[in-house]
């Protein structure tokens, strides 16, 4: 068994069991890789993969559980690449982000900067998507961190933190009816269509105070239009399309000051973003203090405690006693 060859068979399977893909994001031949996923198969003596012809067609039983091995064995080897990274210089390398384009325009920038000031020749990535994509993206080893509006227990291997609340607020133009409001009543938001986040994104609509989640049922809004970008959402709110529910974050008085911002905390539970990643990541001094710079309360002595807590529940206890800030 080779490591090359769990690398052929983790990335496989990323790719949706496309061997021409992988070959070439490996740079590597399509002939190559199968030959590699055979000896491999030959060698443990069952299929990890199941096969049409000459296509891969599904992922067999003790593949699945082979894959799982074989994705922490290549975790653990690029945890061994870091560390001696690490050492070797502790002020270059690598930082990727998965996060939801509101916290991308609107949380990160700040502390982005300041992690460049720090550390200049740190190369920072980022990618965008909804909480699955996040999820995804992160548990597979493609971010260092995800950034997303819930906690995504989903994740098993994924340890998410706490870092802030916020909530939503109402923005409609300066001649709106409700623009002199300074709180509103659901039965307001309710007399006029709605322009809100995608229903791929928990930041669109959470349940409303008072109302029961399993009777929510989008909150019998009428939705107008949904959109990822809380800047498109401002724009068909310009145009009149409805009224916008946004998070009160994304509201900027210099740039957005042809629209009013009415505070809605009254009407939706509050939110928490959370960071994570994967457990078992070894966290070089740059992502330590890109955490500590987004959320100062997570210490590197917090985060080690929650590496160590063992179910999500152990693990948010850590922070009962902990006030988050809000947004």
């Amino acid at each position: 068994m080779k490591l090359h060859q769990l690398r052929y068979v983790w990335e496989v399977a990323r790719h949706n069991l496309n061997v021409t893909a992988t070959a070439t994001d490996l740079y590597t031949s399509q002939p190559g890789i199968s030959k590699q996923i055979r000896l491999l198969e030959d060698e443990l003596g069952v299929e990890i993969f199941a096969r049409s012809g000459k296509h891969l067609s599904r992922i067999t039983t003790a593949g699945r559980i082979i894959l799982e091995k074989a994705g922490r064995v290549l975790q653990e080897v690029e945890s061994i690449k870091a560390v001696a990274e690490e050492y070797r210089n502790e002020t270059r390398g690598t930082l990727s982000i998965a996060t939801t384009y509101t916290q991308a325009r609107y949380a990160l920038p700040p502390v982005l900067t300041a992690l460049r000031d720090a550390y200049p020749e740190v190369s920072l990535h980022m990618r965008q998507g909804n909480t699955e994509q996040i999820g995804q993206m992160a548990s597979s080893g493609l971010v260092d961190f995800a950034i997303a509006p819930e906690a995504m227990d989903g994740y098993r291997e994924l340890v998410m933190m706490p870092c802030y609340s916020w909530n939503r607020c109402v923005v409609v133009p300066r001649e709106h009816a409700l623009a002199s409001h300074t709180q509103l009543a659901l039965e307001d938001i309710e007399a006029y269509p709605v322009v809100t986040y995608d229903a791929g994104f928990p930041e669109r609509l959470p349940v409303v105070a008072g109302i029961a989640e399993e009777d929510a049922d989008d909150n019998g809004l009428n939705i107008a239009l949904s959109a990822v970008d809380t800047d498109v959402i401002k724009t068909y709110v310009r145009l009149g399309f409805g009224i916008g529910i946004i998070a009160a974050m994304a509201y900027d008085p210099g740039a957005d000051a042809d629209l009013v911002a009415i505070d809605a905390a009254n009407l939706f539970h509050p939110s928490t973003v959370y960071i994570g990643c994967r457990r078992g990541t070894f966290m070089r001094q740059f992502m330590v203090d890109f955490v500590g710079l987004f959320a100062p309360h997570l210490t590197a002595e917090i985060i080690d405690e929650a590496f160590a807590a063992q179910t999500p529940v152990a693990r948010a206890a850590l922070f009962d006693d902990i006030e988050l800030p809000r947004r």
